[in-house]
């Protein structure tokens, strides 16, 4: 059984993995931790599944504002099951710019507290929850983002590292 991290992270270690992203290529995050400059930190965004409406809409304006992001130290990979093949279309089709990894065994998104029973249309299944988590370059998660709303989580992301660098 996968321990799942509770809602209680901040200051936690973030739990490491390794992961394919749309071209096969592994990547894993403490390699990509290393990489941070000071000050620099991973948001990973969990999503439901590539071409759906909310995660498209998540996908896209979180591409758009990699600029944005990558101006303040932040890098950005979305972590969803589906193949990296999927993610390749998903990202073609949409001309994402970043990076989208594929969980196809769920032992990321159970590390993360992410799959878990939710309601659909009145009936519970099991699935991705739409969240999201702020790592510093330390490994320890600055932010934890529930219950992400696909069209404005941009805006709160931003929000949060502007008032995170005025602290």
């Amino acid at each position: 059984m996968i321990k799942t991290i509770s809602n209680n992270l901040l200051g936690k270690k973030a739990p490491n993995f390794c992961l394919p992203n749309q071209n096969g290529k592994k990547v894993c995050l403490k390699d990509e931790l290393a990489k941070l400059k000071d000050g620099g930190m991973i948001l990973l965004f969990f999503y439901p599944k590539d071409m759906t409406p909310g995660c498209t809409t998540e996908a896209i304006s979180l591409s758009e504002a990699k600029r944005k992001l990558s101006a303040r130290g932040v890098k950005i990979f979305g972590i969803s099951k589906l193949t990296p093949e999927s993610k390749q279309k998903f990202i073609a089709k949409h001309n994402l710019k970043i990076d989208l990894l594929s969980d196809e065994d769920m032992e990321v998104c159970e590390k993360y507290g992410v799959w878990r029973e939710k309601n659909m249309y009145g009936k519970k299944v099991m699935g991705i929850a739409r969240e999201s988590f702020l790592i510093g370059k330390d490994g320890k998660i600055i932010k934890h983002f529930q219950k992400v709303k696909p069209a404005t989580h941009i805006d709160e992301v931003l929000e949060f590292l502007e008032s995170f660098k005025s602290d």
